[in-house]
């Protein structure tokens, strides 16, 4: 990864709005890593990641500028709660299931960047398989004895040179019509696998076919299907069979250790308020468990081992009812960058109306205009819809940058319900300040101050 801090910044000011401390605290731990693998190995053991807490209120970006650094870089990733984990000897998730689902993550990402390299010969192999089906049908098993699958028995009948012969030319004129597209609506039957069953166990799928070491024949089924789909689960089949596993799972597990990155949310719900009783126990004991990960240690993995020293942590919470010195500690050491995000304002509302290539404006318009419906957002109504949503936000619970997606809602309710008529005509709808404050009244109505007086 060889961006630099102001250019990683750059790329999250694409999709993000304000928050630049977090940005620029993101982008050095990121760049940290490249300076890191440039530099000697002996002193390289001895870098570890500054691992970094982000405090701030829900909504304000804490979540999308961790996964969007994630992708940037295309690195492992995973976002999980903290909630969600309970202290060893309760009924819950292990803290240990973070890096085997990271793991995880990383085969799949791996997996498919070596499934893109094969593609083009996967391609060819699937087509060439597609003409033999066409020609001679699903091989069937023929093996009724057990013993057949263990001792290789194989039993096929001689096929003379004229079979031979015509099977070849008929298997010509097949391929010239694979390729011609003149017969991709035709049934054929194909030969696909059942996937093994699978156990749940402490949270974790394991395939029996994995605990018998894939000593029992695969069980296979005859699927009749289409030629165009024939052709997709063939090619999956033969990039399957190209792809060198162990070389996956290499490549995986060493990402995983060196590039991975977790990011803990809600991690203020496990602070404990210092009573040392109740719930609070529990709590600590959360802090507790995770604090190894943290800190560096291994996982043990179905791909193998996976040490964390290297991984980056980001945690976050809002902190509004406890403080990050409730956190234990040993915990606190190991999250020594802190980054305060900013509640977001009216600007920050109207830029991230218009700025972001994913901004919402864009996303109804290209929505509505599936249903011929073209939407014009008039500079007076972005001003008017992140007003509304500051007005919500301040009279209700303050939920950031997702108030709008409630607002937007509102706004198309009607517009969204009616359209998609085969017999409704293209049309244009310009929404400005006016269409906003008629179909947002509730949101742009004063707050009622007369509870707040005893």
């Amino acid at each position: 990864m060889e961006l630099t801090p102001r250019q990683i910044v750059h790329e999250l000011d694409r999709y993000i709005v304000g928050q630049e401390e977090a940005k620029k605290a993101v982008a050095i731990a990121l760049r940290n890593r490249y300076r890191r693998s440039r530099v000697e190995e002996s002193l390289r053991e001895e870098i570890s990641p500054k691992n970094i807490l982000m405090i701030g209120p829900t909504g304000v970006g804490k979540t999308e500028i961790a996964r969007r650094l994630a992708r940037l870089v295309n690195a492992p990733f995973i976002k999980v709660e903290a909630t969600k984990f309970t202290e060893v000897g309760y009924v819950g998730r292990d803290v240990e299931s973070i890096i085997r689902d990271l793991t995880e993550n990383a085969i799949r990402m791996v997996r498919r960047e070596h499934e893109e390299r094969v593609m083009p010969r996967a391609r060819v192999l699937a087509e060439d398989a597609l003409a033999d089906l066409l020609v001679k049908g699903p091989k069937r098993s023929n093996a009724s004895n057990p013993l057949d699958y263990f001792l290789g028995r194989q039993k096929e009948s001689p096929v003379s040179q004229e079979e031979t012969t015509a099977l070849a030319r008929r298997k010509d004129d097949i391929r010239g019509q694979l390729m011609r597209g003149e017969i991709e609506e035709n049934e054929i039957e194909i030969e696909v696998e059942d996937e093994m069953p699978t156990l749940e166990v402490g949270g974790n799928s394991i395939s029996l076919g994995d605990m018998m070491g894939n000593m029992m024949p695969r069980k296979t089924r005859i699927r009749h299907v289409k030629v165009r789909e024939a052709r997709k689960i063939l090619t999956e089949q033969e990039s399957a069979k190209l792809i060198d596993n162990d070389a996956v799972q290499e490549e995986a597990i060493r990402r995983t250790e060196q590039n991975g990155i977790v990011f803990i949310d809600e991690i203020d719900k496990i602070a404990s308020s210092g009573g040392g009783h109740g719930p609070d126990v529990s709590r600590e004991g959360v802090q507790r468990d995770i604090l190894p990960i943290v800190e560096g240690c291994t996982v043990n993995t179905k791909y193998g081992a996976v040490k964390t020293d290297f991984m980056l942590f980001i945690a976050a919470g809002a902190f509004h009812v406890s403080k990050v010195s409730d956190l234990i500690p040993e915990l606190q050491g190991r999250f020594p960058v802190h980054v305060q995000l900013k509640s977001l304002t009216r600007d920050d509302f109207e830029r991230i109306l218009t700025e972001p290539e994913n901004a919402l404006t864009r996303q109804y318009r290209a929505l509505l205009e599936v249903d011929r419906v073209l939407l014009d957002f008039e500079p007076s109504a972005i001003t008017a819809i992140a007003q509304a949503a500051c007005n919500a936000n301040d009279s209700q619970e303050d939920i950031g940058a997702r108030r709008l997606h409630a607002i937007f809602e509102e706004l198309l309710e009607d517009i969204s319900f009616n359209a998609g008529d085969e017999n409704m005509p293209p049309f244009a709808l310009k929404i400005d300040e006016t269409y906003v404050e008629e179909h947002l009244a509730a949101e742009n109505r004063a707050p009622d101050l007369k509870k707040y007086i005893l």
